[in-house]
């Protein structure tokens, strides 16, 4: 079964975390969510608070088939401020495996030089955190294995890429028929 996981920060934006958790387990990938905070309670940036279903941590990534950063401020800013996450992107891009990020959170791959030369979106405003990268401004980029969405209102765009990438797309075309999009 493949693996992704969600790493949540104070302040993440909730749609985007928990619709593309949602989404790709109803694909059949084994989503967990994880907290940066070291408490498993995660309050969002619109004040609902959460339970992760992990802890950092407490956590191996070695079975990762994808990383997703959800955005949200001051979720983004939190995340990039976590350097064990910075360093196990970092290894998973190395591995060629998935790493997505949507909204303000493609600011971390940015910063962390993952987007030179790749097109990328994000939201709004944040386009000069994506260093280096052809900022399209599109609902999702996909390029290689760097995954990049542009907000709250493209989680479904976001998360249905991601199960194309990880399950193919008869599966997302299922899920998405399934969602009545």
């Amino acid at each position: 079964m493949k693996k992704a996981y969600v790493f949540l920060a104070t302040g993440f934006e909730e749609m985007e975390a928990i619709g593309t958790a949602d989404v790709l387990r109803r694909g059949g990938i084994d989503a967990k969510t994880v907290s940066i905070t070291g408490e498993k309670n995660v309050t969002g940036s619109h004040g609902m608070v959460f339970v992760a279903d992990l802890l950092f941590a407490e956590t191996s990534f070695s079975d990762a088939d994808a990383l997703i950063l959800p955005g949200g401020m001051p979720g983004s800013t939190n995340l990039n401020a976590f350097e064990p996450l910075k360093e196990l992107l970092l290894d998973q891009y190395r591995n060629h495996k998935i790493i997505a990020a949507i909204c303000a959170a493609p600011l971390v791959l940015g910063g962390l030089g993952l987007l030179k030369g790749r097109n990328a979106t994000c939201y709004p405003g944040f386009e000069p955190k994506l260093i280096g990268a052809n900022v399209t401004g599109g609902a999702v980029e996909v390029d290689g294995n760097v995954i990049t969405g542009k907000g709250p209102g493209l989680v479904y765009n976001f998360a249905l890429t991601l199960v194309a990438a990880l399950k193919g797309e008869a599966v997302e075309e299922e899920v998405s028929a399934g969602l009545l999009l």
